[in-house]
């Protein structure tokens, strides 16, 4: 048996305030387990994202959390096939291998959150932004900067800089 206290957890650097990766703490192999804090307008993800071999489900602790789900439409961040959904305070909300995904806090209250991802290796992780400099999503790379201070997404098709995650 393993134990671990949430907050003596370190976070890992991400789009949110928190993520701590409980999975590692505790030594789980056949699950991932993550622990989220999310600010108003941060996210659980670097982008619009599909995980090639994951199943993942997030159950909301406190706050609301807002779900794009579905194939993604070019040209627009926030436009998918499928929509948004609202998931609260004591509701979960499950994604199947290689469906497109993202969270984000939508809110002015703060969400807390567990994403639980099996099994534990994701498969190819392909993440979507925006690319201003390409007029539409394009595929992303996520990468450490020089200084290794933050996390700086890169788009695949001419090399912008599309975030920035301190």
């Amino acid at each position: 048996m393993e134990h671990v206290r949430i907050e003596d957890v370190d976070s890992w650097m991400s789009p949110a305030s928190a993520k701590r990766p409980l999975s590692n703490a505790l030594g789980a192999e056949d699950v991932t387990i993550n622990h989220y804090e999310l600010a108003p307008g941060e996210s659980f993800a670097f982008g619009y994202h599909q995980h090639e071999g994951q199943e993942e489900v997030f159950y909301v602790l406190e706050g609301t959390a807002t779900f794009e789900a579905g194939e993604p439409r070019r040209g627009s961040e926030s436009a998918s096939e499928d929509g948004e959904v609202r998931v609260a305070q004591g509701e979960a909300v499950r994604f199947a291998p290689g469906e497109w995904q993202q969270g984000t806090n939508e809110t002015d209250e703060r969400v807390v959150a567990l994403a639980i991802g099996a099994p534990a290796e994701m498969g190819e992780t392909t993440i979507l932004r925006e690319c201003e400099d390409c007029g539409e999503r394009t595929e992303q790379a996520v990468q450490p900067t020089e200084d290794k201070d933050a996390l700086v997404t890169v788009c695949q098709d001419c090399g912008a800089e599309t975030g920035r995650f301190d």
